[in-house]
Formats: C-alpha cells, sequence, structure tokens
C-alpha cells in the first residue's frame, strides 16, 4: 500500500454522505464541451486526450500538497512583527505619510468627492498613514477657512480613520493633516 492509497483510505473515511442533487446543464443535447472543441481544434479524439490523462500519474506528496498546503512560518512571523509595529502609535506617528493628496483651490463639495476617493484608494491599498493638504485658509472668501473644518468633519464621520494631527512646521503645519487608516477587519 503506498502513501496515495492511505490518502484516499483516508479521505473517503472521514467524508460524509452528502444529499445528491440533480444535476442540471445548460447546453443543448449533443453539443460538444469545450473540452471537446479544443481537442478536435487540435486533432485529437477527446477519448484520446482522456486516456493520455489517466496514464498520468502524481506524486503523492504532491497530491497531499495540493489538498491540504503548506504554512508559510516565515510570513507569519513577520506579520506579527509588523502588525507589532504598527500597534506602536509613537511609531505610527513619526512615520512618513504613504500617501498625500492636495486639495487646495477645490470647493468644499469637491474637496469631499476627491478625499472620499481618496480615502477608499489608500484603504483598499493597505496603507497606514496618509496626509492631506487643506491649507491654512488663507485665501478663503470671507474670514473663515473652508476646507481645514472640512477635512477633520470628513476624518471624524469615516469610520476607517482613526487618530490624526498636524506635522511639524516644515511638513505643512496647521494646513495639513495626517490620519491613521484603521487595519481592515478581516471575517
Amino acid at each position: 500500500m503506498d502513501f496515495g492509497d492511505i490518502l484516499n483510505q483516508w479521505e473517503g473515511a472521514s467524508k460524509k454522505p452528502q444529499k445528491k442533487q440533480p444535476q442540471v446543464s445548460h447546453k443543448k443535447a449533443n453539443a460538444p464541451t469545450k473540452e471537446e472543441k479544443e481537442a478536435a481544434r487540435q486533432g485529437y479524439s477527446w477519448e484520446q486526450i482522456m486516456e493520455q490523462d489517466s496514464r498520468k500519474r502524481m506524486n503523492p506528496m504532491e497530491i497531499w500538497l495540493n489538498r491540504h498546503g503548506t504554512v508559510d512560518k516565515d510570513k507569519i512571523n513577520e506579520e506579527a512583527k509588523r502588525n507589532e509595529k504598527f500597534s506602536n502609535v509613537e511609531y505610527l506617528r513619526s512615520m512618513n505619510p504613504e500617501a498625500v493628496i492636495d486639495l487646495h483651490q477645490l470647493t468644499r463639495e469637491e474637496a469631499w468627492t476627491k478625499l472620499q476617493y481618496f480615502v477608499n484608494d489608500c484603504y483598499s491599498r493597505n496603507l497606514k498613514k496618509i496626509m492631506i493638504v487643506h491649507g491654512k485658509g488663507i485665501h478663503s472668501a470671507g474670514s473663515d477657512p473652508v476646507l481645514g473644518p472640512m477635512v477633520r468633519l470628513f476624518i471624524e464621520q469615516d469610520k476607517r480613520l482613526g487618530i490624526s494631527g498636524h506635522p511639524d512646521r516644515n511638513h505643512g503645519g496647521s494646513g495639513a493633516t495626517w490620519v491613521i487608516i484603521k487595519e481592515k477587519q478581516r471575517n
């Protein structure tokens, strides 16, 4: 008895019988399948291809690995170190932003829409820290800045965004806001 037989025997013993549902085919009666069409194009009959496939023998170890996969312990260890590093708030604050958006010269509505697209993109790319440049409001019509308060409101309302703050004077000061993006929730 070889390893493949043992695997097949073990797999057969662990499977529970399932209710058999009737199979419904949506192709026309006696219509050739995609594989049969490809075989005919190459000059082989479908029976010849099935016969060649039945002659092939896979390594039992390869079968087992295909069924059950492997565990990459190095990758798991790297992810744990990365998660530990990103859970440190001081590290996140000192980290350079991974993406920057500039909202200068935009109206409140345009800036809101552009910010939504930007945050969606950054969240889908698993970025941790972003920078939003909104200006200090010196050129705003009237006396009150427009984009700064709008950015604060956006950050408060978006559940994916976490702590935020202003960078030092050399990187924008109160005319820019950095934001930490929260981890995706895994199911």
